[in-house]
């Protein structure tokens, strides 16, 4: 099914956010850039869903998403119903396709975490009026991606040649991040994964035909030794990703060479810290690096609803006529205000 879909009240055609695999590498910089104006504080036209309605459904746990989305959705002119895990009829067996059919007679957009499957989100999506948003799923948590993208354009002031590091689970975060940061000449993303815990074979595929696209580099390897050095960013997750439990009984053993600790500074003294959140200080991450001067982790996070509001806006705004021929919009007349920081 096409992401573009016909908005019932005859404003721009409304797309469906699943996968970052949706985006055209034009509408991924539109959105990234627009959370970073949104951040910078100097985005303007913020009512792009004046008069609409969105549906933030969420199944599984969540601060920093369901906040930013609800709290976004507020901030560009939307109403909001909230749906929490036990109020669907999904829970008496109805399908999702049936359940998305009726939410489309009534919602502009939905926001769903379920921590299933993909195919469960394309299910929401199989009707043609209203758009769908990956909150979170077990495959992919693409708007933590694009939170990521605009924290590194806020702080950086570009994504293009960018290194950065990530340690421990491939996680829905990890693959995420994988498929974005590729679509970036020059971005080294270098993964340090648990063994048995790396990225899904289908979305190494996906990111390393991005990066032979862009000229990026996506490394991974189960171990943490010859680290390179110079990376710009050390990035890491909660070891227990929400809605999954662990195969084998001695992980945390697995897991605990992968804790990012301040010796990983050593080699990458200038490089910033980034967590997804929550984090447990003293598994994943130790104190010293969460609460230290290096880490942006809860910019970071304050960063979801502005990325939130962007990605809100994409539901609802029209594409352009060029977007899926231009790859490489330049954010360069943006660089000086985001970087102000």
């Amino acid at each position: 099914m096409d992401r573009h879909t016909t908005d019932r009240q005859g404003r721009r055609p409304a797309r469906h956010l699943i996968s970052i695999d949706d985006l055209t590498d034009r509408d991924l910089r539109r959105i990234v850039a627009r959370g970073a104006e949104f951040s910078a504080g100097t985005a303007t036209g913020s009512d792009a869903l004046d008069g609409l309605v969105a549906g933030i459904y969420f199944a599984k746990t969540s601060t920093r998403t369901r906040t930013a989305f609800s709290s976004g959705a507020l901030r560009v002119g939307a109403k909001t119903v909230a749906y929490g895990p036990g109020d669907l009829q999904l829970n008496t067996g109805e399908s999702v396709e049936d359940t998305g059919r009726v939410l489309s007679g009534m919602l502009d957009v939905l926001v769903a975490r379920t921590a299933g499957p993909e195919a469960e989100l394309r299910g929401w999506a199989a009707q043609d009026r209203m758009a769908v948003v990956n909150a979170m799923s077990a495959e992919e948590h693409p708007t933590q991606a694009l939170t990521d993208l605009t924290t590194l354009l806020r702080h950086f002031g570009r994504i293009e040649g960018l290194r950065i590091l990530y340690v421990g689970e491939g996680n829905n975060t990890a693959a995420a991040l994988a498929l974005a940061l590729t679509r970036f000449p020059g971005v080294h993303f270098e993964l340090r994964t648990p063994p048995g815990y790396g990225l899904l074979p289908s979305i190494t595929r996906r990111a390393l035909a991005q990066a032979e696209r862009t000229g990026a580099m996506l490394v991974e390897r189960h171990d943490m030794d010859l680290l390179p050095e110079g990376f710009d960013v050390v990035y890491t997750t909660r070891w227990q990703t929400t809605g999954t439990e662990k195969p084998d009984a001695n992980w945390r053993e697995i897991f605990a060479p992968f804790q990012v600790t301040a010796g990983l500074w050593e080699g990458s003294p200038r490089a910033a810290f980034m967590h997804d959140l929550p984090a447990h200080r003293g598994e994943e991450v130790t104190a010293e690096v969460l609460d230290g001067p290096m880490s942006i982790a809860f910019a970071q996070a304050t960063n979801k609803m502005h990325s939130a509001m962007a990605v809100l806006e994409y539901t609802h705004s029209g594409p352009d006529a060029d977007a899926d021929g231009d790859s490489a919009l330049d954010l360069a007349g943006l660089r000086p205000a985001l970087a102000a920081r």
